[in-house]
C-alpha cells in the first residue's frame, strides 16, 4: 500500500511491494531448514506490516466487533491482505492461514499471520503491539517472526538461532519457579475458572508474577527477560510464530500437557527457559 493510498480494504490488494531484508542464522538439520527465500519473504512481510502499522498507530481508533466480540480495525485488515499479496506473488502455490481473512488451501507449506496481535494496545495507543508471522511444514512452524512496530524490534526465530534485530539471543536458563518471572497477558484470558485457579497456583509460586504483552512476553523470553509464560484461550495464528522465536533460543513451549503446538492445539501454551523449569511448571499445572 503505498503512501498516498487511501486506507480502506479494498486498496491493500494492490499494495506495493517494500524493501527486502534478509536474515541469517545457525544452520539447521538440512529436512528442517528454512531455504534464503523464505527469510526474504518474511522479512518482506515483517517490513509491511511495520510500515502500516506504524503509519497508522494513534490515529485511528475506530473498531468494529468480530464475532467473538474481538475488536478489528481497518489496519489488521490491510496489513494482512498485503501480508496474503507478498505470499501469493512469490509462493502461489503456499497455504494461507490468517486471523482476518481465514484459510486458503494450497500445499503442505504454510503462512500463519496475525496481522495486529494486541489490536486492544492498538486502538488505545499502548505500543505493545505486534505482527506474527510463521512458516509452517506439515504442521511444524520452523520460521516465527515477532514484529514490534511501535518498538522497531524484531525477533526471527529459524535454523538454530533467535536474533533480535540481527543480534543472537538466548532464554535465561532459569530453572526453579521460586526463582522465575512469569507473564501472563491478562487473568481473562484464561477460559474456565480452572485453568485460571491452576495458573494462579503456579504463579504464586514464582519470583515475579506480571500481566500485559500480548505475544512480547515471549519475545521477552526469548531474550532472557522474563522465564515463564502461561496463557490459554490462544487460536493458532496467536501461537504459531512463537514456537521458533522461543525454541531457537535455548526455550521451551508447548501445550499444558507438553505437547508440541500444532494448528490443533487446544490454545493452552507454556513457555519456559530451561527443560527443568517447563518440566516443573507443567507438573503445577495438571
Amino acid at each position: 500500500m503505498s503512501d498516498d493510498v487511501e486506507l480502506r480494504w479494498q486498496d491493500a490488494a494492490g499494495a506495493s511491494s517494500p524493501e527486502v531484508l534478509i536474515a541469517t542464522g545457525a544452520m539447521a538439520s538440512p529436512e528442517k531448514s528454512v531455504t534464503p527465500d523464505i527469510f526474504t519473504v518474511a522479512n518482506a512481510m515483517a517490513d509491511a506490516a511495520r510500515k502500516h502499522a506504524i503509519r497508522y498507530f494513534r490515529q485511528i481508533s475506530d473498531y468494529d466487533r468480530k464475532g467473538d466480540d474481538s475488536p478489528v480495525t481497518v489496519v489488521d485488515k490491510c496489513i494482512e491482505a498485503e501480508l496474503r499479496r507478498l505470499v501469493t506473488i512469490h509462493f502461489p502455490e503456499h497455504s494461507i492461514l490468517g486471523e482476518e481473512m481465514g484459510a486458503w488451501a494450497g500445499n503442505d507449506s504454510l503462512w500463519v499471520i496475525d496481522p495486529i496481535d494486541g489490536t486492544k494496545s492498538f486502538i488505545t495507543g499502548m505500543p505493545l503491539f505486534d505482527t506474527l508471522i510463521a512458516y509452517v511444514e506439515r504442521d511444524e512452524p520452523l520460521l516465527g517472526i515477532i514484529e514490534m512496530p511501535a518498538l522497531s524490534e524484531r525477533w526471527i526465530g529459524a535454523n538454530g538461532t533467535t536474533r533480535k534485530n540481527g543480534r543472537i539471543c538466548k532464554v535465561s536458563g532459569c530453572e526453579e519457579i521460586e526463582d522465575a518471572r512469569i507473564y501472563t497477558s491478562s487473568p481473562d484470558g484464561f477460559g474456565n475458572t480452572d485453568d485460571l485457579a491452576r495458573y494462579n497456583r503456579l504463579s504464586k509460586q514464582a519470583a515475579i508474577r506480571r500481566f500485559g504483552g500480548d505475544c512480547y512476553q515471549y519475545a521477552l523470553l526469548a531474550s532472557g527477560h522474563c522465564d515463564l509464560v502461561v496463557e490459554a484461550s490462544l487460536m493458532p495464528y496467536d501461537y504459531m510464530a512463537l514456537v521458533p522465536v522461543v525454541e531457537n533460543a535455548g526455550g521451551y513451549i508447548s501445550d499444558w500437557q507438553g505437547n508440541p503446538l500444532t494448528c490443533q492445539s487446544d490454545g493452552r501454551v507454556i513457555a519456559a527457559s530451561s527443560n527443568k523449569l517447563w518440566q516443573k511448571a507443567l507438573s503445577e499445572l495438571n
